[in-house]
């Protein structure tokens, strides 16, 4: 019979090395993965790992598609800090795109420089709205986050899909399910001319920076970790939670609203009924493989992206389907997961009482 019996005390060295050590069983997984599908392992390996980022395009593109990812982990990170569990940046993702198209599609034919400005706004407005929705029903109707927020995510999807076989699908476009194209001024500035690498970047690295500080040298962020460690002594120092709830959750929507946003006004250039292929799930994992902290989220969020890339490339060199990104990105939680409970828990053989009484 196996049991679980709590560790003393929790080893500061595995709590970093168990995320290495997931992402290498993932690799070695992975391996094997690929020899039971009919590939070559390492050519396999090579192909989804290296391959992707083996020029200055490729690496351009590995920050394209970590913008958006590092944007939203880094808002959750906040909120599982706080232990409010939202699993709704998906959903805020689209609500950012959807409210900064809004306003996108009315600057089409102008060149105001205030065009681009307003269209993040609007994103990050769209994200704090719909973060915001969650707040409210979690502090006055006492609504669990974790299933408010699934279900918003649904809802904001089909709000996407409303919006551009609705109002706000372009009337030029053959009846394509999808925006006008934004026009120059509420796209975001190329940083590398030949590339896709957009201003988004500049975006992520003042929230790399900013959520550190709040984190670490702010009261409030002191607020936020000593409310999610221990409720009670929260309460009983005088720490408000509505208003550290409704902080983190407002700042996670506003990062998943400018992600949303970031997209549209991006690397898409338009709205369109598929603007994330699950960044706002996937930085879920990359917050606690990055173990809620700015630096190891951000080497996490290049993984990831790595990831979806490698994906990519598997379908066109490998003939494998995309869902080859999932079983990684499963792979990786599943390791993930099981190194944390070994790190806290030891693996203990018990003889079965009843049999041992009948004896």
């Amino acid at each position: 019979m196996i049991r679980l019996e709590p560790r003393p005390a929790i080893s500061g060295f595995w709590t970093y090395a168990s995320p290495v050590t997931a992402v290498l069983l993932t690799l070695i997984t992975g391996a094997f993965l690929f020899a039971a599908l009919g590939q070559a392992p390492l050519e396999a390996l090579h192909i989804y790992f290296i391959s992707p980022i083996a020029d200055w395009y490729g690496i351009t593109e590995l920050f394209v598609k970590a913008v958006p990812i590092l944007l939203c982990a880094y808002g959750l990170a906040l909120c599982y800090r706080a232990a409010v569990w939202n699993i709704g940046a998906e959903g805020q993702l689209l609500m950012g795109g959807i409210f900064a198209s809004v306003i996108a599609v009315q600057f089409v034919d102008s060149d105001a420089w205030l065009a681009m400005p307003i269209t993040m706004l609007a994103g990050v407005a769209g994200g704090m709205v719909w973060a915001g929705i969650v707040a409210f029903l979690k502090l006055k109707m006492n609504t669990n986050e974790t299933l408010s927020t699934i279900m918003m995510n649904y809802i904001a999807l089909n709000l996407l899909l409303y919006s551009v076989h609705g109002p706000l699908k372009d009337p030029h476009g053959f009846n394509f399910p999808e925006s006008a194209l934004f026009g120059d001024s509420t796209l975001l500035p190329i940083l590398f001319e030949g590339t896709r690498l957009h201003l988004g970047l500049a975006f992520s690295l003042l929230a790399l920076a900013a959520t550190w500080v709040f984190i670490s040298r702010s009261f409030i962020g002191f607020q936020i970790q000593v409310m999610g460690q221990d409720q009670a002594a929260a309460k009983m120092a005088g720490f408000n939670k509505t208003k550290l709830v409704l902080t983190v959750l407002l700042i996670c929507g506003g990062l998943a609203g400018l992600a949303g946003a970031g997209e549209v006004a991006g690397p898409i250039g338009q709205l369109v009924p598929h603007i994330s292929p699950g960044y706002g799930y996937s930085a879920i994992i990359v917050a606690f493989l990055g173990r809620l902290h700015p630096v190891g989220i951000t080497l996490a969020g290049l993984l990831m992206a790595l990831i979806y890339m490698g994906g990519e490339m598997s379908q066109i060199f490998l003939g494998l389907p995309n869902a080859i990104t999932g079983v990684f990105q499963g792979l990786i939680l599943f390791f993930l997961l099981s190194s944390d409970v070994l790190i806290r828990y030891r693996i203990r053989w018990a003889s079965n009482p009843m049999k041992a009484g009948a004896a």
